[in-house]
C-alpha cells in the first residue's frame, strides 16, 4: 500500500522509535531470537516483524489511538490492537531477579487521592437496578497507597 509508514523507509525509524536505523535492526534481531516471527496458528501477520516492531514503537510514543495509527501503517484497528498485544510484552524491560550486594534501592509509595463520595456527585449508575433491587452504593474515599516506581542508584 503506498503512503504507508514503514521500516524498509529508515527516515521513519529515528522519529517513531528515537532508535538509529541500526540500533532499530538490532532491536528486531532480539526480536527474531526471542520467536516473535515463528508461525503461528491462524492468519498470518499483514505486516513484516520489521513493520509491527515500529507499530509499536509508534504507539508507546506517540499516544495515538488504534483508529489513528492503523490507517498509517495501513492496516485495520483490531490488526493494530493485535500486534501491540503480541510484540508489547517481547519489547518490555523484563525486571531484574537480582541485584548486587550493596545496591540501594528507592520505592516510591506516593499516596493518589480517591474518590471522596461527600465532595462529588453520586455515579449515576448507582440508581435503580434491574426493578427494586439496589446496588451497593459503598463509599470509597481516603488515599490509597502503591508503588509507582523502583529506582536503582
Amino acid at each position: 500500500m503506498a503512503g504507508v509508514i514503514t521500516a524498509s523507509e529508515p527516515s521513519w525509524i529515528a522519529p517513531f522509535t528515537g532508535l538509529s536505523p541500526r540500533a532499530f535492526g538490532k532491536l528486531v534481531t532480539v526480536l527474531r531470537r526471542e520467536g516473535a516471527e515463528a508461525v503461528r496458528k491462524g492468519r498470518p501477520w499483514s505486516l513484516p516483524l520489521e513493520d509491527r516492531a515500529l507499530l509499536v514503537a509508534a504507539y508507546w510514543r506517540t499516544n495515538l489511538t488504534m483508529r489513528q495509527l492503523a490507517p498509517l501503517f495501513g492496516v485495520s484497528k483490531s490488526a493494530a490492537d493485535r500486534i501491540i498485544n503480541h510484540l508489547g510484552p517481547m519489547l518490555a524491560l523484563q525486571p531484574r531477579k537480582r541485584f548486587a550486594k550493596d545496591t540501594v534501592l528507592i520505592v516510591d509509595g506516593t499516596l493518589v487521592p480517591t474518590r471522596d463520595h461527600t465532595i462529588a456527585a453520586q455515579s449515576k449508575t448507582s440508581h435503580v437496578a434491574r426493578g427494586s433491587s439496589r446496588r451497593s452504593g459503598s463509599k470509597i474515599h481516603g488515599w490509597c497507597e502503591g508503588t509507582v516506581g523502583v529506582e536503582q542508584r
